[in-house]
């Protein structure tokens, strides 16, 4: 293996990665338009030939999120113009001259490589010749192959992607990634699960970045407003327990959101709290702050203990803002981060009822009254995180 690249099987956890070595194969070139993002695909002859019937819809979907698809084989360009119709790469109308031989690129016919779909009787270095020209434009590719001609664009690609079934010791060696199943609807659901993942990650810092500055707001705002001393250290430490601890990891297990397959790439250089994120944090921030310090100069004015209240008002709102980011409020999957909530709202309870837990939190228990100003700020960073979705063209 060369020095400083790793190679990993997908699916996670596949066996049987290494099989019959191949000399020759159909390389599949992808890359999303507007300098988003890449994927080069690539099969091997006889699955070329003989495409499954899912080949067309997984390159539909390809399109849909953004990847643009591209044929590069060695062969005849009539059987490369054939494969490209039966797997829906091009329409019917499509003639001779939308497939571009080898011969045409080393005479220099054509001007910019990324405006061609389909190429034929390519060399190895045309092939790295197609990738470069895409990097050129700003793109991000992934090149997928399985031949010994392909292990100079894979190791050239962002992401060399290798065939385990068919593909040779020197795709392999070149590759970031080996499939272990030669399915280019593997790619597809490794995209998903991409976009599953950063999503998610967005998702918590600005959840756990909300309620943290929330925190800080109230401990500064909090005595302009009459509240001596808002939360003791033990309090604050018991309200990031368990919003930023089961919360925080039932988040990372919410699922894809419906339309992540259905937009585009975010742009190479986007930072993560970008595209609205930062905007929705302050302003998740300032409603949990407000709807925290609410409750509490209410209770002090009705003569309640304002610092409990005040406790289980910033927990509860914090709880509610976890639920309102969600991609869908009510579905049945990842039913660990309901339970999660629902468990920080007993171990909340037990802070304010439990003896042994009131004299270390030095809290108090609280009647209906003021039980119920703590639900209104769970319902209102509920509704806050809701309206930013919006508001801020969060995912």
């Amino acid at each position: 293996m060369a020095p400083g690249r790793k190679r990993h099987c997908w699916p996670p956890g596949a066996t049987g990665c290494w099989r019959s070595p191949r000399e020759h194969g159909t390389t599949c070139l992808a890359i999303p338009p507007k300098r988003n993002r890449a994927c080069v695909c690539s099969a091997s002859w006889r699955s070329a030939t003989r495409p499954r019937r899912t080949q067309p819809a997984t390159l539909a979907a390809c399109r849909a999120a953004g990847i643009t698809p591209v044929l590069i084989t060695g062969d005849h360009p009539a059987t490369a113009r054939a494969i490209a119709k039966r797997v829906g790469l091009v329409n019917e109308d499509h003639g001779q001259e939308h497939v571009i031989t080898g011969p045409d690129l080393a005479a220099g016919r054509v001007a910019d490589l990324t405006t061609v779909r389909v190429f034929a009787r390519t060399t190895p270095q045309q092939k790295l010749d197609i990738v470069e020209a895409w990097r050129s434009h700003g793109e991000i590719t992934a090149m997928t192959g399985d031949g010994v001609n392909d292990g100079p664009a894979l190791r050239q690609a962002d992401i060399g992607v290798a065939m385990g079934r068919r593909g040779t010791e020197v795709a392999r060696q070149a590759a970031d990634l080996v499939l272990a199943d030669d399915e280019l609807a593997t790619v597809v659901a490794a995209v998903e699960e991409g976009r599953r993942v950063y999503d998610n990650i967005r998702r918590f810092l600005v959840y756990g970045l909300a309620g943290g500055t929330a925190e800080i707001l109230v401990m500064l705002v909090g005595p302009l407003l009459g509240l001596p001393l808002p939360l003791r250290a033990g309090q604050i430490l018991w309200i990031n327990l368990l919003t930023h601890g089961l919360t925080g990891v039932a988040m990372g297990a919410e699922p894809v959101a419906p339309g992540a397959m259905r937009r585009p790439p975010r742009p190479p250089g986007q930072q993560i709290l970008a595209d609205g994120a930062w905007q929705r944090l302050l302003f998740l921030a300032g409603v949990v702050a407000a709807s925290s310090l609410g409750a509490g100069v209410v209770a002090q004015h009705s003569g309640l203990p304002w610092q409990s209240v005040l406790f289980l008002a910033l927990l509860a709102s914090q709880l509610g803002v976890v639920l309102g980011l969600r991609t869908r409020l009510l579905t049945r999957q990842n039913f660990f981060l309901p339970l999660s909530v629902l468990a920080s709202v007993l171990l909340a309870g037990a802070a304010l009822y439990i003896p042994f837990l009131q004299s270390v939190l030095e809290t108090e228990p609280l009647g209906w009254s003021a039980v119920g100003l703590a639900a209104i700020a769970a319902v209102t960073g509920c509704a806050a995180a809701r309206l930013s979705r919006a508001a801020f063209h969060a995912r």
